[in-house]
Parts: C-alpha cells; structure tokens; sequence
C-alpha cells in the first residue's frame, strides 16, 4: 500500500532564500573582534567578513520587498570557522553572529511578519573543539568520551598531515571528527539538540548536512518522530544530492535539496555556455548543455521518482554555497539566470534564492578555474548599490510575485507538452486555473506549434508575463514565435 506522506502544507507557499551568515549583512549592534576583512574584500576560505544575525533583521523589509516568505541560514551555532559546519558548541548561537539573543531576536521578528526560518542542522560531525572530542584530545584513553566518535590507533594527528589522524573523520576530514550515531549517548544528545531550538525558539525546519552519511539503523526515523512530536509542521530537508527516493518515503525527510533539477535546468538554460571547470567534481551535473528533449526526460524521470505530495515540497535552489553561482557557472550569461529563475519559480516544489543572485552578485571572470567557486560567498554589495543589476532584481519580484499570485505554479498537475530543439513548453493546472509556460534558449526566435492535449477549454493567449507572439492558436494547440533566450506564461483569463 502507498503511504501519502505528510509533508507540511505551508511548504507549497515558501519561496526561500538562502543566507551565509557571515556574508549577508553586518549590523553596527553586534560586537565584533579587531581581526576582520573589510566587508568589500574578497572571500577567504578562513577569514571572516562579520556578518551577523541583527544584520538580517535589519534587511528583512528587503526581503519581503523581494517575494521572500522563509529563510534557510547556513549554520549558526558556535564554531572556529566561518561557514560554521565545525560546530564546537549545539547550544551557542556564535558570537561573531550575535548569539542566542540575536536569534531570538530574528526569530521573532521573522514570525511577526509572517515569514518562516529553517537552521542548518550538521549532525553527521563535529569539530576539534567539540567539548567531547576535545576531552579526548586532552586526554588521550583516559578521555570518558572515547566511543562519541570513532579512534582507531593512538597518537591522534588532529592538525599534522604528516602523520595519520588515527580516528574517523568526514570523508577524512580532520577537523570534522564523525560522530558515532551508534552509541545511544550521542543519538540521545543530537535529538535533543534537534528539539532544543524547536521547543526553546520556535523555529520552523531543519536542513540537514549529509544526511545520508549517518547510517544507524532508525536514527532519521526517531529524528522526525521527535521534531514532529513537538511541531507538527516542521520542515525537514535532506542534504542529499542525487535521485533518491528510498529516503523520501514519509518516515524520514520531507525533502532533498533538489540538485538534479539544478543540474537539469542549468543544463537547458546554459547549454554550451557552461563552466565544466566550475562544476567538475561538484557532485552534480549541469555540464555539459543538453537541448529540451533530454532536458524533458530527465525532469519527467525526476517527477516519476517521488510522490507528487513530496513533489510539491521538494526544496529547488539554482546554486548554493556548495556550487559557483549559476551565473558564474554560465560564464557571466544573465539570461541563462533569468530561463532558470523563470523555471523555478513555475516548476512544483519550494523555490529557493541564493543571496544576491538577484543582483546578478558575481565574483569571478575566471570560469574555467575550479578553484573560483569561492565567488558564491562574496558579502552582499550593501555599500555599492551601483555593482546592483536592478533589472534583474526587478525581474525576480516579478517573477515570485508571479507565482504567489498563482496557486496553479504552487499546487498545480505538471503537464509536459512540447521538448523538441530549444524550446520546452510545460502547462500546471490547479482548481480551475490552466497556465501554459514556455522557453526557448537559443540565440533565435523560434516558431513552434504546441499541442494542448485537452487540457484548455479555450486557447490561452493571455500573455501573464515575457512575450511571445501568437501565430494561430485553437483548443487543440497553439502557435508562437518565442523571442531569443527568453520565456513566457500564458492563461485564458
């Protein structure tokens, strides 16, 4: 028997947006240490810039202006790193952001406007200053936390490369010490963890840092048992990057960070624009360029994958802190940006804004270096609005202003309809609503001739947003020019 999973309905009407704390805003109220890069300086992988948590309340006018409804924060708790995934301390918001006041702070502030907010939970590893492993590190055998984490020989090499560490880490990582998640102890000390910023500060979510690398039997069974026990809207995204409907079946997540749709649609709207340089080894695959027939079938097999209910909650971000920018990864090209974002924002699932892509924020010209990824944690431009592309800004409230005003892009039947060359049309249709969207990604106008499989008691030529010309247009299928590298959303009405 099918079992329908109970995702979390307000999930359908998020459109999130992503922040890296330490480089979206920095507010004057927040006490910062001497040693700090100046907020326009270049990203480094282990200085910070000082962004804060108090920053964020200071720009969330902005982020409603934008559409914006909910927040994902990279992690927040207390860490000697400045994308915090070392967390030293669970119960200590990091100092550099603010702590737990500024928090509660956001939290609030958030919830009073109606927005949402989802943490970053990393609970697969710790750090070298985890109070329990840093008791071990003191301590040697003598240590009464030996088996939190995994040793296998003495001395430990927690900082030498030239000598081997001699216990388990992420993917070898020494400053990522594994968790041992079979040991009742730590499983009991993260599922707290997990309830504490539930219960204590009301938040609404946890993303959570691969997850599919903790293997103990039960253990994301009992995690979503105890977050739903105390919020029964929780939302609970998976960091995992492949096809994978074995861990979405209504017992676990609600989602995965969808990475195949990037790959796809980075791959449509780029084609052969694209960085293999820039996403080679990423774990995810938008090179190279694929036309709209394959782009079809790998959307169609990602459909056919997941129940439609957790279809419509999948979480659909275009870049991340883990990839180059889209925009950099289509080698500065803005109008793959705007294809994709036109997409996102009509396809089902949970759309999701990666800081500053709305500004066309870039941070390299240097597309074929791998190493130049580093641009996706630029600080957000505050002090230059002049390096803002307002056109594109004014192109994103448009286009999840868009899909607020329509419920058939959030709850609606997809439906393919036309994937030949380089144009793909697609129709949602929800409660009585039908809205036909189509793109075409080549440096052409292309003329193409859309079946509409029944599914118009009239033809739509009611243009909502882009521009097309109609040639002919019948209940049964329509005719339009679509202009070069551009999209457009059809209704009846």
């Amino acid at each position: 028997m099918t079992v329908t999973p109970d995702t979390p309905k307000w999930v359908q009407d998020a459109v999130f947006y992503q922040i890296f704390p330490d480089r979206f805003a920095k507010s004057g109220r927040v006490e910062k240490p001497n040693n700090i890069l100046p907020w326009d300086a270049p990203p480094h992988q282990e200085k910070y810039h000082g962004g804060d948590l108090l920053g964020i309340v200071e720009k969330l006018d902005y982020l409603q202006d934008l559409g914006i409804n909910a927040i994902y924060l990279n992690p927040i708790f207390q860490s000697a790193c400045n994308h915090r995934y070392h967390t030293h301390d669970y119960y200590q918001v990091d100092p550099l952001l603010g702590g737990n006041s500024a928090l509660r702070e956001l939290i609030d502030e958030i919830h009073r406007r109606g927005m949402r907010i989802m943490l970053d939970g990393v609970f697969n590893h710790a750090s070298r200053g985890f109070f329990q492993f840093n008791d071990i590190l003191e301590n040697g055998p003598h240590s009464a936390w030996l088996d939190w984490f995994t040793i296998e020989d003495w001395p430990l090499g927690p900082y030498r490369g030239d000598v081997p560490a001699n216990y388990v880490g992420w993917v070898g990582l020494r400053a990522l010490p594994k968790f041992n998640t079979d040991n009742p102890q730590v499983r009991e000390y993260l599922m707290r963890v997990a309830e504490f910023w539930l219960r204590e500060y009301d938040i609404d979510g946890w993303r959570l840092d691969v997850a599919s690398e903790i293997k103990t039997p039960g253990f994301w069974e009992e995690f979503r048992q105890r977050v739903r026990a105390i919020k029964p809207d929780a939302y609970i995204v998976s960091e995992i990057w492949e096809l994978a409907p074995e861990w979405l079946t209504g017992d676990k997540f609600d989602a995965h960070m969808n990475y195949p749709f990037t790959s796809a649609i980075s791959a449509f709207a780029g084609g052969e624009r694209v960085s293999r340089m820039l996403t080679k080894d990423r774990g995810y695959h938008p090179y190279p360029g694929i036309d709209a027939a394959e782009f079809g079938r790998q959307i169609t097999r990602l459909l056919d994958a997941y129940h439609w209910e957790t279809t419509l909650v999948k979480y659909n971000q275009l870049d991340s802190h883990d990839t180059a920018r889209l925009l950099s990864v289509a080698r500065g090209d803005k109008a793959t940006v705007r294809l994709a974002t036109l997409y996102q924002m009509c396809y089902p699932g949970t759309p999701s804004v990666y800081y500053g892509d709305e500004i066309a924020i870039n941070g390299t010209e240097r597309y074929d270096d791998p190493h130049e990824d580093k641009d996706a944690r630029w600080p957000f431009p505050w002090h230059d609005e002049a390096r803002w592309d307002q056109d594109m800004r004014a192109f994103f409230k448009e286009v999840i202003a868009l899909r607020h005003a329509h419920p058939a892009l959030r709850q609606g039947r997809y439906h393919q309809l036309y994937a030949e060359g380089a144009v793909y049309a697609f129709a949602r249709q929800h409660d009585g609503e039908t809205l036909l969207i189509a793109l075409n990604t080549a440096e052409r106008p292309q003329t193409v001739t859309v079946p509409l499989n029944g599914l118009f008691a009239e033809a739509p030529q009611k243009i909502l947003f882009g521009a097309a010309e109609i040639v002919a247009a019948t209940e049964h299928q329509i005719s339009l020019t679509i202009p070069p590298r551009n999209g457009v959303v059809f209704t009846t009405d």
